[in-house]
């Protein structure tokens, strides 16, 4: 049951003082102490959510801007999981959702065991907390000239409590919602032609997007402003894979709209587009070593919610390119103030711009927040502040030459102390995706921590390098267990050329994708690794895309079955298994179902191939299923399997028990 609970602030979650290397596992198993801090709109109170102890469930703490002594409010949800993520509607009003297991396994591909709710926080109510009569929805964003009034979508057709995962494709229908009197008005239904529609601040439809499905093409609309008449902007067949993705309107040439697009380049860019005529009209920005153009909006989202203040590219690390000067100039001033400042995020302004929540995030900072109202600025914690900066590891951006001379990224978390060190190359999931140096990393922190230099290669295929590097993974013929393994293999040989890395210690651990390249380096031919951990892998790919083979069109169908109809497929190389491996599944996993694990390991036993198996018990896919438990377990096998039964390191962490750590 929903309720609130009175307590007195912590000073701090955990008492920390300066500890030599390395940190206990208990440090790096717990979820974040805490997240997603939020500011009311007038400035004066802000929320977030706290796990109070290792293994709980995250509350909610309400506190005063003014006198952050006062004992916050405290919200609990229990038996249902609080999520990250905060919305304020009003002064005292804000959204949040949370989860609760209904199943206890999972019944199918990406079926899951949870299901969601919004829940209403209402200051101004006598009962504060509330559910709210009306289905899952999604905020599609305030209307501040309407007290009280938000604007939600619904998946038509979607059960309550399936909403967060229901499928991109499925119209929406469109409503404006009165969070305090539980009302709403249809503004608009949705449909696969015209079915995701964007509004503006007044809560006026100026873009939609949709698919034909007579011709297989997606389909841009917009509405000409003061008009309810849908026009035809674009057409995108459903097998290119370029990218046309409208932002907003342009706010200096009228009947234009800043996009997202390739528009026949390799990278994408920041385009004006010329809606009424149906073309590009003139590029805002766009580069040539890397997709750029992403807009991020002005920092006081309620007075100027319509504007975009700049765009961010990233390669060594992520960079703003400001088209407002204030707004650069704002974000100078607080890299000038927030102690070691890496990617500074204003997360909340008030209304008047006096009061902002600031976030700092970078490969030493799990994340920082600050509070700075009327020019003071106040520490208020961070996700994880038992981590000390000066004892977390760098991160350096590289480039190598794979074999066949295609220019490679990548980025290697340094540990502390003289080479050459023994290497953990981690690749990444997807593989269609990307990481960047400006984020902490768990992971690659935790191993640097315990001696281990880590190499996350940014291989063939990786997304935000372009398209002819996306597609050369899999367009003439799948590259998986081939190319894209030759390029993680060949970071790994360019850190031992530069004596950097010993080459007889070396070790690929990876999870999902990663678990699959991982299992793939385990019976190469041509070894250069003591050992492998593999976790949450694709163990047959056949298997897997038998999962959605038919659910898929265009060019998401070209990438997923030429990647994995022709894999190397590790269920058919057991026999040729030439080192130790640590396998590592989670028996609910829902994006690779724990059939792979059973499946692989059947085929083991049968070759007489010598392993070791980790189950995580209720454990998902995904990161946020990951518990203190699973963690724990996870770490402490990873360390000793990497230190016993490859030989990497010699010394061995200590585990601090529960009294230890306070």
């Amino acid at each position: 049951m929903l309720r609130l609970v009175g307590s007195a602030l912590l000073a701090c979650l955990i008492t920390t003082e300066v500890t030599a290397d390395p940190y206990p596992l208990d440090y790096w198993a717990r979820r974040s102490a805490i997240s997603g801090v939020s500011l009311s709109p007038d400035g004066s109170q802000f929320a977030f959510t706290r796990i109070l102890e290792r293994g709980g469930n995250p509350i909610i703490e309400l506190y005063d801007s003014d006198n952050l002594d006062k004992d916050p409010i405290r919200i609990d949800s229990s038996p249902m999981e609080i999520l990250p993520g905060i919305r304020w509607i009003d002064d005292d009003v804000f959204l949040f959702t949370a989860r609760q297991q209904v199943r206890d396994q999972i019944e199918g591909f990406n079926q899951g065991v949870y299901e969601y709710q919004n829940v209403k926080y209402d200051g101004s109510a006598k009962n504060p907390i509330g559910r709210i009569r009306q289905d899952f929805f999604s905020v599609e964003g305030l209307l501040p000239d309407k007290k009280n009034k938000i604007l939600i979508s619904v998946r038509e057709g979607v059960p309550d409590g399936m909403q967060a995962g229901a499928s991109t494709i499925r119209p929406r229908s469109y409503w404006e919602y009165d969070i305090k009197r539980n009302r709403k008005k249809l503004l608009m239904r949705g449909k696969i032609a015209l079915g995701n529609i964007q509004f503006d601040k007044e809560g006026n439809a100026t873009h939609a997007f949709g698919y034909d499905i007579r011709t297989d093409e997606f389909t841009y609309h917009w509405r000409p402003e003061g008009t309810t008449e849908w026009r035809e902007m674009f057409r995108l067949h459903e097998d290119s894979f370029e990218t046309f993705s409208p932002i907003a309107p342009d706010p200096v040439a009228e009947n234009h709209f800043l996009v997202i697009a390739h528009n026949g380049f390799d990278k994408r860019g920041l385009w004006s587009f010329d809606a009424e005529n149906k073309k590009f009209s003139e590029v805002l920005y766009r580069r040539n070593d890397v997709d750029s153009g992403f807009p991020f909006g002005h920092s006081n989202t309620l007075s100027n919610s319509d504007d975009i203040a700049g765009v961010l590219w990233c390669k060594d690390k992520c960079h703003r390119e400001f088209f407002d000067g204030n707004e650069a100039a704002l974000y100078r001033q607080l890299e000038s103030i927030v102690p070691n400042a890496g990617f500074i995020s204003i997360t909340g302004r008030s209304k008047d711009g006096n009061t902002l929540i600031v976030a700092n995030s970078s490969p030493r900072d799990p994340g920082t927040y600050y509070l700075i109202r009327n020019g003071k600025v106040s520490k208020i914690s961070g996700r994880k502040p038992y981590l000390e900066y000066e004892q977390l590891a760098n991160v350096e951006y590289i480039t190598y030459a794979a074999r066949d001379g295609r220019q490679i990224s990548g980025y290697v978390t340094v540990p502390k102390g003289e080479g050459p060190f023994p290497l953990v190359v981690m690749p990444h999931g997807g593989p269609y995706v990307s990481e960047t140096v400006d984020r902490f990393d768990e992971w690659s922190q935790m191993l640097a921590n315990n001696g281990y230099m880590v190499l996350q290669p940014q291989y063939r295929g990786s997304q935000k390098y372009g398209l002819e590097f996306y597609k050369s993974a899999f367009i003439e013929g799948s590259e998986a267990g081939r190319a894209m393994q030759d390029d993680k293999d060949d970071g790994a040989l360019h850190l031992v050329k530069q004596g950097r890395v010993d080459p007889d210690r070396m070790a690929m651990f990876g999870w999902s994708y990663g678990g699959y390249a991982a299992l793939i380096a385990a019976s190469r031919e041509d070894q250069i690794y003591q050992c492998v951990i593999a976790g949450a892998a694709v163990t047959d790919p056949d298997m897997q895309v038998d999962y959605y083979r038919y659910r898929m069109r265009g060019s998401q169908k070209v990438e997923q079955l030429t990647t994995w109809d022709d894999a190397v497929s590790p269920i058919k190389e057991v026999d040729k298994i030439n080192v130790p491996m640590l396998i590592v599944h989670g028996d609910n996993d829902q994006r690779v179902p724990p059939e792979h694990f059973d499946k692989y390991i059947d085929a083991l036993d049968r070759a007489g191939v010598d392993y070791k198996k980790l189950i995580l018990e209720d454990a998902d896919h995904f990161s946020n299923t990951l518990f203190y438990h699973h963690k724990i377990s996870l770490y402490e096998n990873m360390l000793a399997f990497l230190n016993n039964d490859c030989g990497l390191q010699a010394k061995s962490p200590t585990l601090a028990s529960a009294e230890d750590v306070r």
